[in-house]
């Protein structure tokens, strides 16, 4: 079994692989605080009942494969793969490792890991050229060549973000949940704001992805647009540009770059 994690700003999501196939997913909030420690007795916690597992930690891990935006996150699961899985291997994405992405951005470091292992995915999965939008902390829009390469990408404040702020800043407002509103006309404050942001978001999504396309291809119509993130289902009804919504991209990514750094036995 691989056990794949990605590790966001709000959220980390872990993925068990059998081969090609997620049999189990988790998803738990990120916090920067947890130690090493802390860390593996929530990795037990979670997969200690899985009938695919034994009752120890790291019975039945055979891999281990990590992206994290959060560097002090990514220090302490290197102190987990090194004490409590020391005879499995384990990738963690950084300079060096090898993803088979060429990324053609003025300084590629800047490029945070989780969108080169989705740029990676979206091509394994759908060709290039592609543009990947992950609903995440912040909305991301990744280009990806026709030959497979990282173009570049946009970078917006996300859903729960603007809802944040729209609480924190508005004095009349508050923080509401994320549902679809009766229609696009709110008739109270509640649904006004769930209009704004459901709606909001999805022409952003729209004419974002429409002008990256013209600069990706000849052909706009060949560019395929692939919705992942935890919030993606919530605009995927209302934007006309999405082809394909595969949650679990960033971990199929990573299974992919796993296979790619560590030789089969």
């Amino acid at each position: 079994m691989l056990l794949t994690i990605d590790v966001g700003n709000t959220h980390t999501v872990l993925g068990l692989f059998d081969g090609e196939e997620i049999v189990e997913h988790w998803r738990i909030s990120t916090d920067a605080r947890r130690t090493a420690d802390e860390l593996a007795v929530l990795l037990q916690g979670l997969m200690g009942m899985h009938p695919l597992l034994g009752e120890e930690l790291g019975d039945g891990i055979e891999g281990i494969a990590i992206c994290s935006t959060v560097p002090s996150v990514l220090h302490e699961l290197r102190e987990v793969t090194r004490r409590y899985y020391g005879d499995v291997p384990a990738i963690l994405v950084e300079p060096g490792v090898k993803t088979g992405v060429p990324i053609l951005m003025d300084n590629p470091k800047e490029v945070g890991a989780d969108r080169i292992i989705n740029a990676l995915a979206a091509v394994e999965l759908y060709g290039g050229p592609a543009v990947v939008v992950d609903f995440g902390t912040a909305t991301t829009f990744d280009a990806v060549s026709a030959r497979g390469e990282y173009v570049g990408g946009v970078i917006a404040p996300g859903i729960e973000i603007s809802v944040d702020a729209l609480g924190v800043k508005g004095a009349q407002l508050r923080k509401i949940e994320l549902a679809r509103p009766r229609s696009v006309i709110g008739k109270n404050t509640v649904e006004a704001m769930q209009s704004g942001i459901l709606y909001g978001f999805a022409g952003q999504v729209d004419g974002v992805v429409q002008r990256m396309a013209r600069e990706l291809a000849d052909d706009p119509d060949d560019v395929t647009v692939i919705a992942t993130g935890g919030l993606a289902p919530m605009v995927l009804g209302e934007s006309s540009v999405i082809d394909e919504h595969e949650p679990w991209l960033t971990l199929i990514g990573l299974r992919l770059v796993y296979e790619r750094n560590v030789p089969r036995g």
